[in-house]
C-alpha cells in the first residue's frame, strides 16, 4: 500500500536530518518551519540545547502575520540573519527538515545567505 503525505513527510525529515548531522557535527543548525499559514527559522545550538535566534511570520512588527508567501519568508530570513549577527553566529547548516527546498524555503535561505549567514 502507498504511504500517506504525511509518512513519506517524517521519513524524508529523518533522512535529511540524519545525513546532515553526520556531515555538520558542532555547528549551529538553521531549522526552518512551514504551515499553511506561517513560516518560522531558529537557529539551534544541538550541543548546548540552546536556541540562539528566531523568527516568524508571527512577529506583528514583520507585518506579515498569517501569511506563508515568498516576501514573508525573505523578510524572515533577514531578520534571522540580523539577529544571528548580534548572537555571535556566522556559520550553520540549513535544515529544511521534511520541506522541498522550494519558494518560500528556498526565499528564506537566500534571504539569509544574502544577509552574512553561511551555510
Amino acid at each position: 500500500m502507498a504511504n500517506s503525505k504525511r509518512q513519506l513527510f517524517l521519513k524524508r525529515r529523518l533522512r535529511v536530518r540524519n545525513k546532515l548531522r553526520k556531515v555538520n557535527a558542532g555547528r549551529v543548525r538553521l531549522s526552518v518551519h512551514r504551515s499553511n499559514k506561517n513560516i518560522s527559522a531558529q537557529l539551534i545550538d544541538d550541543v548546548r540545547g540552546r536556541t540562539l535566534a528566531a523568527a516568524s511570520s508571527l512577529e506583528k512588527d514583520l507585518g506579515f502575520v498569517g501569511k506563508n508567501n515568498v516576501q514573508a519568508a525573505s523578510r524572515v530570513g533577514a531578520v534571522l540573519a540580523d539577529r544571528a549577527k548580534t548572537a555571535g553566529v556566522g556559520e550553520c547548516y540549513f535544515d529544511r527538515g521534511g520541506f522541498l527546498f522550494h519558494g518560500g524555503i528556498k526565499a528564506l535561505a537566500d534571504a539569509a545567505r544574502d544577509g552574512g549567514l553561511k551555510f
